[in-house]
């Protein structure tokens, strides 16, 4: 599973239309840790999510300020195309599997 690529022109259609669990990480091409998590998420989220996409907060910026995005790397979890819930988690396996399966079972967060 591969990290798409989304921009403020095309991520609310596209999320909208993606079913199941997506992952929506925001990053930036400086940031050394976003870096590392691009390259681990594929794995972490191996069996947990349904679609992968990845939000350049310095070519998206208006979708930085909506998501409230204020560190790097950020995490949203969506769930049928509807937000569902920040994600801050280690990218360890178990602790990354665990948050997931927690915010899943929990009710979903508003939307910022």
């Amino acid at each position: 599973m591969n990290l798409v690529e989304l921009t403020e022109f095309d991520f609310h259609p596209r999320i909208a239309r993606s079913n199941g669990v997506s992952l929506v990480l925001f990053s930036g091409p400086d940031c050394g840790g976003c870096r590392r998590l691009e390259q681990l998420l594929p794995r972490l989220a191996a069996g947990r999510a349904t679609h992968l996409y990845k939000v350049d907060v310095q070519k998206s910026t208006a979708l930085a300020r909506e998501y409230e995005v204020f560190h790097l790397p950020s995490l949203f979890l969506f769930v049928d195309g509807q937000f569902h819930a920040p994600l801050q988690v280690e990218p360890v396996p178990v602790k990354f599997a665990d948050a997931i399966d927690r915010a899943l079972s929990a009710p979903a967060h508003e939307e910022p």
